[in-house]
């Protein structure tokens, strides 16, 4: 199919999952086509901010600077209950007031730059696979017919990605399976103008329902509306502000009709996940592959790590540098993530959204938080710095586990490992200037780069004296020996230069 196919990769959707796959994918070498069905970007944002881990890894790939500064929360809740994350290093609540499509425009101007061939106006219809994609990705692959103005075209590549959304049109094709409870009620958001509503940062329980309200700037309030007994909503039909105004003022007893609305949508308490990550030829990423109550930015969030964990796993791949098996750790990794956000955002969601049948529960909510034990297993669930992925390896404690944002002396001077991050490569860093290790890893040296340092703060990685670190952040190995690095090397990035 090599000869015929017109990308390596094509993605459906340019959402930030999507986008952000596009960059990964090109940083590993590989071409991307990203169709998405909207002419041109709403300018729309559900999401305002995105997660602690979230932002690392936009850190990772040099991205922070294209945001024009980013404001930290170190104030956030669970469920309502509002606590302090810093309670755990380097955590915080995230990044707060980046309307999501500041982030599509971010991810989208990179992913252009980095050479992705983005369509805007070509919507998904269907997809025909050629093969498993278990092999090296260079016998079979997928045939996805698009609409366009110009009218139906066809497409070739050796994977398809569905990035496409909750209502994933990818997701139906390919067959997956996507169980979960469905929606018991519907909220309304919208972005109000000349209402004058009194801020309700962290929302306000009323006997009828919740209703939260933030700025957003000038004469523009956030609102969101969550009435007791309201059926989930026809997601076809935009509801109307006039609904909104109504629900406003029966929770409230204020009246906003008097103003408008930029936009409004309506969302539900709906939880379902996806059972395979993979189909084949065909992957999910994001809310394609995930859909739960929104809570603190983390749908974004675990959007963007899908991402990240995938693109370099399909880039080697399709380029044949993939150790067999290395593409089915996608589903084994993230899935699990996966389904720890639905856990915690349901959780939030029967504290949060019940009525005075979960007061008990928000009682003791409130109680268990003032645990300073409780308050850091929270704040890295929702920031997602708790992700630990089973690597097989019972050794040291951060195989598995992010590489925390640490500072380098090097011979070149003082670096960032976040920094060390931006070309999407392994990495192994060397703290004692052990020269056996880096000649182990120099066979992959087209693939991992080595690096020697010093870490300013002794203690910032649990002693190790070296550590092989993924082109995703995570510590695939430390500490053990040349024998066992060798191993790891040829776990993750396959076979070496010349063999």
């Amino acid at each position: 199919m090599d000869a015929q196919k017109d990308a390596d990769v094509i993605v459906v959707g340019a959402g930030p999952a999507g986008l952000m796959l596009a960059g990964e994918l090109r940083l590993g070498g590989v071409s991307v086509i990203v169709a998405e069905r909207l002419e041109r970007p709403t300018g729309q944002s559900r999401g305002l901010g995105f997660t602690a881990r979230a932002m690392e890894s936009f850190d990772q790939r040099g991205l922070v600077p294209r945001f024009g500064g980013l404001e930290k929360s170190p104030m956030g809740h669970f469920g309502g209950v509002q606590f302090d994350y810093t309670v755990l290093e380097d955590a915080h609540f995230g990044a707060r007031g980046v309307p999501q499509s500041r982030t599509e425009a971010v991810l989208e101007e990179w992913a252009r730059d980095l050479g992705a061939d983005i369509r805007r106006g070509w919507e998904f219809r269907a997809l025909e696979q050629h093969g498993d994609g278990d092999g090296d990705g260079g016998e079979g692959g997928v045939t996805v017919t698009l609409a366009t103005s110009a009218g139906e075209r066809t497409l070739r590549a050796l994977y398809l990605v569905g990035a496409d959304g909750g209502h994933s049109p990818v997701r139906g094709a390919a067959g997956f399976d996507f169980p979960g409870t469905p929606a018991t009620r519907g909220m309304y958001l919208a972005d109000v103008v000349g209402c004058q509503v009194e801020p309700r940062f962290l929302g306000e329980r009323l006997p009828g329902g919740m209703v939260m309200a933030a700025p957003l700037e000038e004469g523009v309030d956030r609102i969101i509306v969550c009435e007791h007994g309201t059926p989930p909503a026809d997601r076809s039909e935009t509801p109307e502000f006039s609904e909104v105004a109504a629900a406003w003022l029966r929770l409230t007893g204020e009246d906003i009709s008097g103003g408008g609305a930029d936009w409004v949508s309506s969302f539900t308490d709906a939880t379902r996940q996806v059972t395979e990550y993979r189909r084949g030829r065909v992957l999910l990423v994001g809310d394609a592959a995930h859909i739960h109550l929104p809570a603190g930015g983390q749908g974004l969030s675990t959007g963007v790590q899908d991402a990240v964990n995938l693109g370099w796993k399909l880039a080697a791949t399709v380029r044949g540098l993939a150790p067999r098996g290395l593409l089915d750790t996608y589903h084994d990794e993230r899935h699990a993530v996966g389904a720890r956000l639905l856990m915690n955002t349901r959780a939030q969601g029967t504290v949060f959204l019940g009525g005075p049948e979960s007061q008990p529960l928000r009682d003791l909510f409130a109680e268990l938080i003032g645990l300073d034990s409780v308050k850091r297993h929270l704040a890295g669930v929702v920031s997602h710095l708790d992700v630990h992925y089973d690597l097989g390896d019972g050794g040291h404690p951060l195989v598995g586990r992010r590489l925390p944002p640490r500072a380098l002396d090097t011979a070149a001077g003082e670096v960032g490992t976040p920094e060390l991050l931006h070309p999407a490569q392994g990495l192994l860093l060397d703290f004692a200037g052990d020269s056996v290790l880096r000649e182990a890893a120099a066979r992959w040296k087209d693939r991992v780069t080595a690096v020697t340092g010093t870490p300013r703060d002794p203690d910032a990685f649990g002693g190790a004296t070296a550590l092989l670190v993924r082109p995703d952040g995570y510590v695939a190995w430390a500490d053990t020996g040349t024998a066992e690095l060798s191993a790891a090397l040829r776990r993750w990035f396959g076979a070496p230069e010349g063999e």
